[in-house]
């Protein structure tokens, strides 16, 4: 595992493929939207574009009309098929570690804040800083949320990580100025490895 030359004070994370594994969850919540509105565009479609903003990937799919309907429907379908969402191996133990050696922790995550919360509550997962899509801020592969979490925290970019799995959090952490590590457990959507992987959550400690 490649050495970082500065000790992270602020550890940000994705939250799908990172902290929870929601791909089951996603795949009920599309099929549902797929039957409602007819759309006959495959979960793996999809899937592919999981890390960018919900309307976003409606655009790149080419799906331009019901578009806030879709999005209702979806975030009600995944309410629906919320305990088909886990954790991650060592999730709890490594935030509990991070806490105890007083390291700020964030989560970017291009879901709507009403799920992740709920998701959060569920978990009893507690963060310092939260940032979800918003209008005032682009999402992911935009640098606009990671900055954000940034600039509240307080901590300067060379000691922050951005602990990812797609190609879209790779892109928005270096736009950030920031470090990246790929979970390499997770989805790996659009990226298979990258300078600095972590095959388990737990590793993130020997950056800080």
């Amino acid at each position: 595992m490649k050495k970082l030359s500065y000790k992270k004070k602020l550890i940000i994370f994705d939250l799908d493929g990172v902290i929870i594994d929601s791909k089951i969850n996603m795949r009920f919540a599309w099929q549902a939207v797929n039957k409602r509105f007819k759309l006959r565009v495959s979960f793996e479609k999809y899937f592919n574009h999981i890390g960018k903003p919900f309307n976003k990937i409606l655009n790149d799919l080419k799906i331009y009309k019901d578009t806030r309907d879709i999005e209702k429907e979806y975030s009600r379908a995944s309410i629906r098929n919320i305990k088909k969402i886990k954790l991650y191996k060592d999730v709890k133990k490594t935030f509990k570690y991070l806490k105890k050696n007083k390291i700020k922790t964030a989560i970017v995550t291009s879901k709507s804040l009403d799920r992740t919360k709920k998701i959060l509550r569920i978990f009893k997962i507690r963060v310092d800083e939260l940032q979800c899509p918003s209008k005032k801020l682009r999402g992911k592969p935009f640098p606009d949320q990671i900055l954000k979490v940034i600039s509240k925290a307080n901590i300067k970019r060379k000691n922050c990580i951005y602990l990812g799995d797609t190609k879209f959090d790779s892109i928005a952490s270096k736009k950030s100025k920031i470090d990246f590590a790929l979970a390499s457990y997770g989805y790996k959507i659009g990226i298979k490895k990258s300078k600095i992987n972590i095959k388990n959550i737990f590793q993130i400690k020997k950056f800080i």
